[in-house]
Order: structure tokens, then C-alpha cells, then sequence
């Protein structure tokens, strides 16, 4: 960011599959000031509406997602990661198909840091070495 105070690193979404307009974010996030920041929400040229949700399991052992109210706190020194089955960033209403190799420009939404543009890696599930369960 412009103040140097939060570290992104590791953005990336997911490709579009044929026929769906739905994809979602994900991101390390860092915060190397000394005060609290919020990430309030997110915004994207690719798609009609950037949402922050959360996956949860339930009580009954099922997946919902639910979006994140008031935002996600980041506390000094904290870091944040916006996981598959954890907190993501929807993105809603994708305009045209998100392909493999592609950046997508994403404008976070921060209370104190403001907006920042981010270029999110489109790269499959599970490609980036991580061990999905």
C-alpha cells in the first residue's frame, strides 16, 4: 500500500468455468503498522459486484457462506489470509470468463489505507501447491 503499512502478497482467483459468472479471491494480507486496519470490501472492472464472505461450517456439518459484516479486522502485526473455506473475496457477475494466465485488477477497500488495486493472479484451485482438502 502507499503508507507501506500492509503487505499483499499471494492474490490470485479462480478460472470461470463455461457457463458460470461466479469466481472468488483469495490473498495474504499483513499489517506492519501500529494501528488496526479493515478490509471493507473490494471492487473489480471484471465483475458486476466484489463481495467479502466467509465460509463456515455449521453446527449440522454443512458449508455456508455468509458475507462478512463490518468488515475484516487486520490487528498490528496480524496476518490475514482470505482462504478457500475461509474468508474470500466473491466475485459476482464476471463479464467475461476469467481464464488461466490472466490478471484481474481488483480495488481493495480499506478503512484507514484506502483503496488499493491489486492484480489478482487467475490460476486453478489447488495449482499454487496448495493442498486442498
Amino acid at each position: 500500500t502507499a503508507d507501506g503499512k500492509l503487505l499483499i502478497e499471494g492474490a490470485w482467483a479462480r478460472p470461470t468455468p463455461e457457463g458460470t459468472s461466479i469466481s472468488a479471491g483469495y490473498l495474504k494480507i499483513t499489517n506492519r503498522g501500529d494501528k488496526p486496519d479493515t478490509l471493507l470490501g473490494a471492487s473489480t472492472p471484471a465483475a458486476n459486484s466484489a463481495e467479502l464472505h466467509e465460509s463456515a461450517v455449521d453446527a449440522e456439518g454443512v458449508m455456508t457462506m455468509r458475507p462478512v459484516e463490518n468488515g475484516l479486522e487486520i490487528k498490528p502485526g496480524q496476518t490475514v489470509e482470505l482462504k478457500p473455506a475461509g474468508v474470500h473475496i466473491m466475485l459476482l457477475g464476471v463479464k467475461t470468463p476469467l481464464k488461466e494466465g490472466q490478471t484481474v485488477p481488483v480495488t481493495l477497500d480499506f478503512k484507514s489505507a484506502g483503496k488499493v488495486e491489486v492484480p489478482f493472479a487467475v490460476k486453478p484451485i489447488g495449482g499454487a501447491g496448495e493442498h486442498v482438502h
